[in-house]
């Protein structure tokens, strides 16, 4: 209990850091199983962009995973959080128990669902580009839905482990699992020739070793002991578990539609390209996408383990009616968030080239590096909004303002994320798709200007005069 006393005592920016750097290397960790995959298949000359392509495919079905275990963990770690700083011990016992209980339940549904419907989730996120594609992304696909119960319990006991105050421990556990997917990866791709299956095999011994450290850990929390009662199923645990991570929710299921959405323009209007018509080079744009997406995945992985990692801080200080202490880490979190995004811009726009050859362009065509570095400098040119925008979505959680900030997240994603993705390459053709994204921040970014000022205005008046409410 000292340890999270300490979040009502010990200076905002030491604790920002304790608990923010964590969860940013935590999350990066997590974003390295997918994208390490893809480094691995793009320098494999047997897969290429074709497995570059398929793991293009395939990511958004990974998200949706990630949606429901992020949901489940960010919502208990708010609500552990407040529940620790207002001294109601009960309710975080619930809180926890009912959180391991969720999370294992939707990894086994899932898994089957997943299973059951593959051919079908395969072609409704492009997996149809061309015939090579589509194999390679349902044999992916097959291996990884294999370790989906291990990776939503991970992934949803993160945050839970860090809301006990061990954001170490978190990382640590995440970092493992990495660890030995990064091992196993070219062993399995290079070595034994395992193709898809290799790189997705290696990713789910890794997500196990990640679940395993989860599960110790569940017989050592230190803020309070757990009874067997308290993974019985509470509707109204659920209930408040669920309402508190559902933007945390929406944010990754509504990116999945934008995902899906821009992966069918990008095979719709590739097919008319005079290039990308072309069947040998018909997986080039989704390919390209694919990579651009995975370095603003790593962005925002930065982004968004800075912000949840203030959400047991945010949380417990507004529990503990301390909003100033509130008040000053929105401050420091939005500057620091806007300092990220300035870095990604500027070697989004100076140096593609490099970003690229990461992912194997040296053993691709011309066309292939030419549509690459358009794709990074017009797709992340506001990115500078995005972070910020991301920001706000998590701290506006994290407050308990349930409904503001998944409004916000739903019309950044789902209203521009998709609306645009579909407009816009009715006038552009294939940029079309890459436009989407810049005008999408930008336009977000006018109503997050909005909910900051009324944020701060909130957090500056007396709590007797304006509670601060969903």
């Amino acid at each position: 209990m000292e340890e999270n006393k300490s979040l009502s005592q010990e200076k905002v920016g030491r604790l920002m850091t304790k608990y923010a750097v964590p969860c940013i290397i935590s999350l990066l960790v997590g974003a390295l199983y997918n994208i390490v995959d893809q480094i691995f298949i793009a320098n494999a000359t047997y897969l290429g962009s074709y497995g570059n392509a398929a793991n293009t495919v395939v990511f958004p079905l990974t998200v949706i995973a990630l949606a429901i275990a992020v949901c489940i963990g960010d919502g208990c770690c708010s609500h552990v959080s407040a529940s620790l700083g207002a001294g109601r011990s009960e309710d975080a016992k619930a809180g926890f128990g009912n959180a391991v209980t969720l999370s294992v339940i939707a990894g086994v549904v899932l898994c089957a669902v997943y299973l059951f419907l593959q051919t079908p989730l395969v072609k409704v996120f492009g997996g149809t580009v061309n015939d090579e594609t589509f194999r390679l992304s349902k044999e992916y696909f097959f291996w990884i839905t294999l370790g989906i119960p291990f990776y939503m319990f991970g992934q949803a006991m993160n945050p839970v482990i860090r809301a006990d105050g061990s954001p170490r421990f978190a990382m640590g556990s995440t970092l493992a699992g990495a660890v030995a997917n990064i091992i196993l990866d070219p062993i399995f791709i290079f070595v034994f020739k395992w193709g898809m299956m290799g790189a997705a095999i290696a990713t789910v011994i890794g997500q196990i070793i990640t679940a395993a450290l989860a599960v110790w850990y569940l017989f050592h929390i230190k803020s309070v002991r757990l009874e067997k009662r308290d993974f019985l199923l509470e509707k109204k645990t659920v209930s408040k578990t669920v309402s508190l991570g559902i933007c945390s929710f929406l944010s990754q299921i509504s990116l999945v539609a934008a995902m899906a959405a821009i992966n069918n323009m990008v095979r719709k209007y590739g097919a008319l390209d005079a290039v990308f018509g072309m069947e040998q080079y018909a997986q080039i744009p989704m390919a390209v996408v694919g990579i651009v997406m995975k370095f603003f995945q790593i962005v925002i992985s930065i982004v968004v383990g800075m912000a949840a990692g203030c959400i047991p801080v945010v949380g417990y200080n507004m529990g503990a009616g301390r909003r100033d202490r509130v008040k000053s880490v929105f401050v420091r979190l939005l500057i620091a968030e806007a300092a990220v995004g300035a870095a990604a811009l500027i070697i989004a726009e100076l140096f593609p080239h490099a970003l690229i050859g990461i992912f194997g362009a040296g053993n691709e065509s011309v066309y292939y590096t030419e549509f690459a570095v358009k794709a990074f400098r017009i797709y992340l040119c506001m990115v500078v909004f995005a972070c910020v925008n991301k920001a706000v979505f998590i701290f506006l959680q994290a407050m308990g303002k349930a409904l503001s900030s998944t409004m916000l997240s739903m019309i950044r994603e789902i209203v521009f994320g998709v609306g645009f993705a579909l407009a816009l390459p009715l006038f552009f053709g294939l940029d079309g798709v890459l436009y989407s994204m810049p005008v999408s921040d930008v336009l977000t970014a006018i109503i997050s200007a909005v909910l900051i000022v009324k944020t701060m205005r909130e957090l500056s008046s007396s709590p007797e005069k304006n509670k601060i409410g969903g």
